[in-house]
């Protein structure tokens, strides 16, 4: 099942700037790009900035290349998709306060995009979490995980390394096994090809 692709915004009370409560989402920052080894699907890989825990998203290749576009600074001639929705939502007056990458849900993550608007109101917009990460790299905005997508994250990797998934499937590797993983990437696994 496929997320929702743009959602309805939920008004949020005055001054409040996230959906649930902040000490249930931790901080994190995209790690880098890669490619599965088996799918060739990309991956985003999200890390906490003390490199302790990390959260692979596969992701379409129309998204990596949006991601990995900004994160390697290549301005295109015309504005792409997320560069025109960050134009819109300055010219709107409005800005991105935060993305939340909300739940795991039948294997599908979700997340939402805090926005504030002109007049101060808060504004939540369902989206997928490629489309939320990539406007988070645009307006460098904070992009928080729920720690309960992590547990079950987790707990789905762990489940499916049990069930006898092979090092070489990255859809079955655990938490500690994508820390050894990355720790033994050089930086240039971590770039997409475009």
């Amino acid at each position: 099942m496929l997320p929702r692709e743009a959602g309805w915004g939920k008004r949020l009370p005055q001054g409040s700037n996230m959906a649930g409560a902040k000490e249930d989402y931790i901080l994190m920052v995209v790690g880098g790009l890669t490619l599965d080894p088996n799918t060739k699907m990309p991956i985003v890989v999200m890390k906490d900035p003390d490199n302790k825990l990390n959260l692979p998203i596969w992701i379409g290749p129309l998204e990596a290349a949006s991601m990995a576009t900004e994160i390697e600074g290549v301005k295109p001639q015309r504005p792409m998709t997320h560069d025109l929705l960050r134009n819109m939502l300055g010219d709107l007056g409005a800005t991105v306060e935060a993305v939340e990458i909300t739940e795991l849900r039948e294997n599908t993550y979700f997340a939402r995009i805090e926005l504030r608007t002109r007049d101060g109101n808060s504004l939540q917009v369902d989206s997928r979490p490629s489309d939320a990460i990539s406007l988070a790299l645009r307006t460098k905005s904070p992009i928080y995980v729920a720690k309960q997508v992590l547990e079950s994250s987790s707990e789905l990797h762990d489940a499916a390394e049990q069930g006898g998934a092979s090092d070489q499937n990255l859809a079955g590797v655990s938490r500690d096994k994508w820390g050894e993983i990355l720790e033994k990437m050089s930086p240039e696994d971590f770039k997409y090809k475009m």
